[in-house]
């Protein structure tokens, strides 16, 4: 058996064992659909990147998200694992990353969980993780009434320096433009982040305090960022145990 560290870390394990469960797959979404009558609640997870186009396996097939899926399901909500299209392009002008076009896989995907017979389109959290959570932005201006709540894990919320991302895409701004009975935000902090994304972690929450926003962190003190799969601690497990605890609660 090889080392351990042989292995990408998004490859490595998910910090829980819950029981197996084989989505059922169409287009670039993955349901996790529980037993029984529905309609059930709904997760949407979205991961992270920018990554390289040609990246195998694609998000959905990593056991992280894997693992959410299953243990969503357990709980009795529908988890839609969505592979949309963060690239890393190679752009005229040079490196594109490629929001907007995330951005429009996201909302499509939404919809289409939605609209899904098995799904109460009333009852709808969106689930962003590390650097996908510069997508929040669009979601934390714009909150329709089925938005239960908005879910932040090790998340990426300003450009690192220097990254061509379009001003739309900043949460720290958007965050202050929720108006009126803002959904709540659920946040995982890691203790061991880099500097510049636990900067600007610290920069969102001043900016939702500010102006009203709701905002419960569940921190990791001793976490890397993606301790999921990268921490097998009972930290790790705890952490994750109260995020898709507080989930299901928003969505009861």
């Amino acid at each position: 058996m090889g080392d351990m560290t042989e292995i990408p870390g998004y490859l490595r394990p998910f910090v829980l064992s819950p029981t197996e469960l084989e989505p059922e797959r169409s287009g670039p979404i993955d349901l996790y659909v529980p037993e029984g009558d529905g309609p059930f609640p709904a997760v949407v997870i979205l991961h992270g990147g920018p990554l390289p186009p040609d990246l195998r396996p694609t998000p959905r097939d990593w056991p992280a998200y894997r693992g959410y899926g299953g243990l969503l399901a357990s709980l009795g909500l529908v988890a839609a694992t969505v592979d949309h299209r963060l690239y890393v392009l190679n752009g005229p002008d040079g490196v594109v990353l490629d929001y907007p076009t995330a951005a429009e896989d996201v909302a499509a995907a939404v919809e289409t969980v939605r609209d899904d017979p098995r799904v109460d389109g009333e009852r709808i959290v969106v689930w962003f993780f590390s650097g996908g959570s510069l997508l929040s932005a669009d979601w934390l201006r714009k909150q329709p009434a089925w938005l239960r709540g908005l879910a932040l894990t090790y998340p990426m919320l300003a450009p690192k320096a220097g990254w061509p991302v379009d001003a739309r895409f900043r949460p720290v701004e958007a965050v202050g433009e929720a108006g009126p009975d803002p959904a709540p935000i659920l946040l995982t902090r890691v203790g061991l982040e880099a500097d510049d994304i636990a900067e600007s972690v610290a920069r969102f929450l001043a900016a939702a305090a500010g102006a009203g926003v709701p905002v419960e962190v569940i921190d990791v003190p001793n976490g890397h960022h993606g301790f999921d799969n990268l921490d097998h601690t009972d930290e790790s497990r705890e952490a994750v145990h109260r995020m898709v605890t507080r989930i299901q609660q928003l969505l009861a």
